[in-house]
């Protein structure tokens, strides 16, 4: 490549691959060699004293499949992003398109439902927690009930939805308002003089141009549902009679690589989950041609 070149083009590219190598580097030791590494592991069986190697095929993909608790928690884990992504993403496109009107306070209110996305996790779980608790808790007082809402398997993975609900949909919204802010005005001045109500511009003209948008949030809060762990980590304790309703495949993962110690069967819950992604993003790539409208 560079035989091709003149001197001043030479001595460019030079510069230019020094400056991205940085961040060449950075992505090979924080991304690329913990995938294949954790690849290698997961063929592997951790030493003892968690020292150590030992290559046992498919042993661990085996067990793996074979245990129920794995299917249990990608289930839950599933369970959990039913919930999460699509009132995640309606409740922020309403909001997304109300706070993109021209109304006071707007910038005040934009802050507000995004304010859930800058607040640290702990501080996040430790708030819900007390408005959960079942004797002292701010939900149970004001419906007069005494709902056990982290520790009823039967709700408890709702609840932990809610919660996950709450957290994005700041994300959601700005993502949609970014999105509604390059459709053209033209289209809604053209409608309004044809005389369509603002509900069918919404569903004719907002929807189908905002879909690029709203299905890059679909498939990204899919992949983060898919992937969650420290919400359901902080909220819920090891003693929670409910853990094993709703714990996710990531906090099954944690709990065998660095609770147990056993790095190579962790590795292998993370492949297959990683494989199950993967076949679902292929999935929603096939949709997206179908659905997408790009104009």
């Amino acid at each position: 490549m560079f035989k091709k070149m003149t001197p001043a083009q030479r001595t460019e590219a030079k510069w230019g691959l020094l400056f991205v190598a940085p961040t060449i580097i950075g992505l090979i030791v924080l991304n690329f060699y913990p995938i294949f590494n954790t690849i290698y592991q997961s063929f592997c069986k951790t030493g003892d004293f968690g020292k150590g190697n030992t290559f046992v095929g498919l042993a661990n993909y085996t067990k793996v499949l074979a245990a129920s608790e794995t299917w249990q928690s990608l289930w839950n884990t599933i369970k959990y992003a039913i919930i999460e992504v699509p009132f995640g993403i309606i409740i922020a496109l309403v909001l997304a398109v109300l706070l993109n009107k021209k109304i006071a306070g707007r910038s005040i209110y934009r802050t507000i439902f995004f304010l859930p996305m800058v607040c640290a996790p702990a501080a996040v779980a430790m708030v819900w927690k007390w408005l959960y608790n079942t004797q002292f808790g701010l939900l149970n007082n004001i419906l007069h009930t005494k709902l056990a809402w982290i520790s009823d398997p039967n709700i408890a993975w709702i609840s932990i939805g809610v919660i996950g609900v709450w957290s994005i949909i700041g994300y959601n919204m700005v993502l949609f308002i970014g999105g509604l802010q390059e459709i053209p005005g033209d289209f809604y001045e053209a409608a309004s003089i044809d005389g369509a109500s603002g509900l069918r511009q919404f569903f004719s003209i907002t929807v189908p141009l905002l879909s690029p948008t709203t299905f890059f949030i679909v498939q990204t809060r899919i992949i983060g549902a898919l992937t969650i762990f420290d919400l359901m980590f902080m909220v819920m304790d090891k003693t929670n009679v409910a853990l094993k309703k709703v714990q996710s495949i990531v906090y099954l993962f944690y709990q065998y690589a660095f609770t147990n110690g056993n790095k190579g069967y962790g590795a292998t819950i993370v492949v297959v989950l990683l494989v199950f992604i993967m076949v679902l993003t292929f999935i929603l790539q096939q949709v997206e041609k179908k659905v997408v409208y790009h104009n």
